[in-house]
């Protein structure tokens, strides 16, 4: 490794501590700038009833009778040790709940990706392959589609018109553990299956205007009009030269997307009932649940974190311009 690129490497670690350092300080300070406490979650209007003696002996209890900046650093020393404290509702480890949360929510983004895939990049080439056409039309308005309607409107739909019209609702069982049993898996896939789509259908529509516009920018190159005049063929062409070359910027915003899905999954994993981060943090914010919403969330952003770094690292797969860079 040459000394530019460890240069590049620890200033790649100080973006990344950096970047994790403000977020925990963005979501401890907007976590206690929503009013109410941990009290007056689990007590409602009951905690106006409460002694002094008995608030104070709760604010020891759920560790919010310290200075916010004591609060903040305890918890960063806390969390440097690998700690991610206690959830006070569920009486268990805020890593055990994450453990569990997380494997749900990285499948749910990994089949909506493929999900888009499938659907944008057919698209996005269907409307570059003849631009200003009724084909580019149809590409552009499914695109418009996705990007139009609301996930939450979507994922409604498609759960309630599955349940009463189809009588398909694997959703309302209890989530399967998809490496449980054969029989779990397929019960899994199948409760995947409309929240995979729901998000994938939107995803999809980034991903076919990137594509129709990378697209139509290769296919002008020299190296195209050269491979098309030794008589390469025009689907050849299209799958072995243009798509392959149009790939960096559909990678980036696939990279982008599938990040986004690790925090922002959070509606649909409300509508189909799965046990997911994004949900976690919901609940967490719902019972002022701070040790869950504070560790949860630095863990989404260490997640997006590395999705950008597998992105970079895929761009010197696809571009081999940028491994020589």
């Amino acid at each position: 490794m040459t000394s530019q690129s460890l240069r590049r490497f620890a200033w790649r670690l100080v973006a990344v501590a950096a970047t994790l350092f403000g977020v925990a300080l963005l979501v401890f300070v907007m976590l206690r700038a929503i009013p109410g406490d941990q009290i007056t979650a689990s007590l409602g209007t009951e905690a106006a009833a409460l002694t002094p003696a008995q608030q104070a002996a709760l604010r020891e209890y759920y560790g919010i009778d310290q200075p916010l900046v004591t609060q903040f650093f305890s918890w960063l020393r806390e969390l440097v040790t690998g700690n991610l404290g206690w959830s006070v509702r569920s009486r268990t480890s805020v890593a055990s709940l994450t453990a569990a949360a997380l494997p749900v929510t990285l499948e749910l983004a990994l089949l909506s990706i493929i999900v888009a895939l499938l659907i944008g990049i057919p698209v996005g080439m269907l409307a570059a392959a003849a631009p200003n056409t009724w084909r580019d039309g149809l590409g552009q308005l499914v695109a418009l589609l996705g990007l139009s309607v609301p996930a939450f409107l979507l994922a409604s739909f498609l759960l309630t018109y599955a349940a009463s019209g189809l009588g398909f609702n694997p959703n309302g069982q209890p989530y399967a553990v998809p490496w449980a049993s054969v029989s779990s898996l397929g019960l899994n896939l199948q409760q995947m299956l409309l929240p995979a789509f729901t998000l994938g259908f939107g995803i999809a529509a980034p991903i076919a205007r990137t594509t129709r516009t990378a697209v139509l920018s290769v296919r002008d190159e020299d190296f195209v009009r050269t491979a098309r005049a030794k008589g390469v063929g025009e689907r050849r062409l299209r799958r072995r030269h243009v798509l392959r070359n149009a790939l960096l910027p559909v990678t980036t915003m696939t990279g982008l997307q599938l990040g986004y899905l690790l925090g922002g999954a959070v509606v649909v994993e409300q509508i189909f009932s799965l046990p997911g981060i994004g949900r976690q943090v919901l609940l967490g914010i719902q019972q002022k649940d701070y040790a869950v919403v504070q560790s949860t969330v630095l863990v989404i952003a260490l997640a997006f974190v590395l999705v950008n770094i597998v992105t970079d690292l895929a761009y010197r797969v696809v571009d081999p311009r940028v491994r020589a860079s």
